[in-house]
């Protein structure tokens, strides 16, 4: 069959979506592409929603992936609003939820991303219970911080994740008051461990956020609609006008299992399970971005990473899996924030518990420094805050395994290159 007798269709306008699509084309495949997308805006790239565009430091359109006139250009038939309520992998057919109709497909991709965490607590039906995941999101959210500056108004928000903490310094920049509660002892924990969560937690407080430790939200409380104050599993009680649930994301896989396709565990993160070349169990059906649980032979696990790195990579390796080509996706994690003056990127993987030490590299009291997560004199993981222009040679590290002297990995003096043991 020639490529231009063949229908690929992608479920889920985000980064990956946008970014297969694109890649489709740019590889030459001349077949139909349909991207199907249940948001009424064209595919966006979401960092800026809790950074630039939440602060309106960056203008609107700039989250686009592609200027909208882009898919008609390249012929990708884009579906906006619209969902895939079923895929019947015998019939090769997706679906549209609105209307019943169905659409064949020779590849399909599955990009359809997580959605967030819900509070499942009394008052979450209040007026000013917030999340953030989508651009109507931010839009709101951005009023209601700027609402918060003006009126000396509190914001509560649960979780000290990567969204909580940049909507922290978000609304405390747009000037309002703002108490994180989070059930563990230090920021980020999952991520950074304790080492580092310690240096984000005196960030926030040097901002003059407060953080509530080792405590959950219990209940919302409001008058005629509206949030008066947060309670919290050890009987405290915090004032707010607003409140930001931001205590993770489940990947969207609802599709997926109905359709009978194999799922990771949630050692995995849950996820629907693909292989290196991010193919499903069902050869002519791929996964990528949030919603994929992919392995990575380097560090010997499988993976579900949600960050946009994944999302820009993954979605370009899975359309070249598709047309044929043999794509490994293998890409190391890597994400980046921006919190008030402090700028970090941090590439790899080093949960708490899987490495024997931190070592520093620079002024971690001027938040100047490269941070290494180090199991047994190998480098599994990096992170450079406010030193720039060092991701290539970070990772070289990783993905070279060599052995390191960690002697010489904290001296600045001597070259990321040269600290092998």
């Amino acid at each position: 069959m020639v490529d231009a007798d063949q229908t690929f269709v992608i479920v889920g306008g985000g980064l990956a979506g946008a970014k297969a699509a694109e890649t489709l084309r740019a590889e030459g495949f001349t077949g139909r592409v349909i991207l199907i997308c249940d948001e009424r805006d064209h595919p966006y790239e979401r960092p800026p929603l809790s950074k630039g565009y939440l602060l309106g430091k960056e203008e609107r359109d700039s989250v686009f992936v592609h200027e909208p006139a882009w898919y008609a250009r390249h012929d990708v038939e884009l579906h906006l609003g619209q969902t895939v309520d079923a895929v019947d992998r015998a019939a090769k057919t997706v679906r549209f939820g609105d209307d019943g109709t169905t659409v064949r497909y020779d590849k399909l991709l599955l990009a359809t991303g997580a959605e967030p965490r819900r509070l499942d607590i009394p008052g979450t039906d209040l007026v000013g219970v917030h999340h953030l995941r989508r651009l109507a999101h931010s839009e709101r959210l951005k009023g209601v911080l700027a609402s918060l500056g003006r009126d000396n108004g509190h914001l509560v928000i649960a979780g000290a994740g990567w969204i909580g903490l940049e909507i922290a310094a978000a609304a405390r920049q747009y000037g309002a008051e703002v108490t994180v509660v989070h059930r563990g002892q230090t920021p980020l924990h999952s991520v950074l461990g304790p080492e580092l969560g310690e240096l984000f937690a005196e960030l926030h407080r040097d901002h003059g956020v407060r953080f509530h430790f080792g405590a959950t939200l219990t209940e919302i409380t409001g008058q005629d609609g509206m949030v008066l104050a947060a309670r919290t599993d050890d009987g405290e009680e915090h004032p707010a006008h607003a409140v930001l649930a931001a205590i993770g994301a489940a990947p969207r896989v609802s599709l997926a299992e109905a359709a009978g396709l194999e799922l990771a565990g949630r050692e995995a993160g849950g996820g629907v399970l693909v292989d290196e070349r991010l193919r499903t169990s069902d050869p002519d059906i791929y996964a990528a971005g949030d919603v994929a649980a992919f392995p990575h032979a380097l560090f010997d696990t499988r993976l579900r990473v949600e960050h946009w790195a994944n999302a820009l990579n993954g979605g370009p390796a899975a359309a070249r899996s598709m047309l044929g080509r043999d794509t490994v996706h293998d890409r190391l994690p890597y994400f980046f924030s921006d919190q008030y003056d402090l700028g970090m990127e941090y590439s790899g993987w080093a949960p708490p518990g899987s490495y024997d030490q931190v070592v520093i590299r620079g002024d971690a009291g001027k938040r100047e420094f490269i941070a290494f997560w180090v199991k047994d004199g190998r480098v599994f993981a990096g992170m450079n805050v406010n030193v720039w222009d060092v991701t290539d040679p970070i990772q070289e590290l990783i993905r070279s395994r060599r052995r390191v002297d960690t002697e010489a990995l904290a001296d600045p003096r001597v070259p990321l290159a040269s600290v092998a043991a």
